[in-house]
């Protein structure tokens, strides 16, 4: 595994986002109100952060290999992700690099996850087995 982990890219569309609605139970209108989302000061309906979480974890799962190989996972909100109504909706892109190893031989990867260019999550990191 080279230091730099092939990016990963997820298209995010409103239709996405009804599917997670549904499965979550996040009914949060800022996830589907134009006139709700742009009425509270954001730029319009945002992404679940869960699910923006949820992408940035399939990414990581991949890199890994399998689930069961990933011992931890965080971050932190920093900026939403906007989904404009249109087909093509909006992409996340996911890249990490290996920060460092651990005691037990793990490694920890340092993750950003960006939209239209701009870092969405801070303190973003994983611990997965080799």
């Amino acid at each position: 595994m080279s230091d730099r982990l092939e990016p990963q890219t997820f298209r995010v569309t409103r239709a996405d986002l009804v599917r997670y609605a549904g499965a979550s139970g996040d009914f949060n209108p800022i996830h589907w109100s134009e006139r709700f989302a742009t009425g509270v000061g954001l730029p319009g309906v945002i992404a679940h952060g869960m699910f923006t979480m949820a992408l940035v974890g399939r990414a990581v799962t991949t890199w890994a290999g399998a689930a069961d190989a990933v011992v931890e996972f965080s971050v932190r909100f920093s900026r939403p992700v906007p989904v404009p109504d249109t087909d093509e909706g909006t992409e996340v892109v996911v890249s990490a690099t290996v920060k460092d190893t651990t005691d037990e031989g793990h490694l920890r990867l340092a993750l950003t996850a960006t939209c239209q260019g701009e870092k969405v999550l801070s303190l973003a990191q994983a611990v997965i087995r080799k």
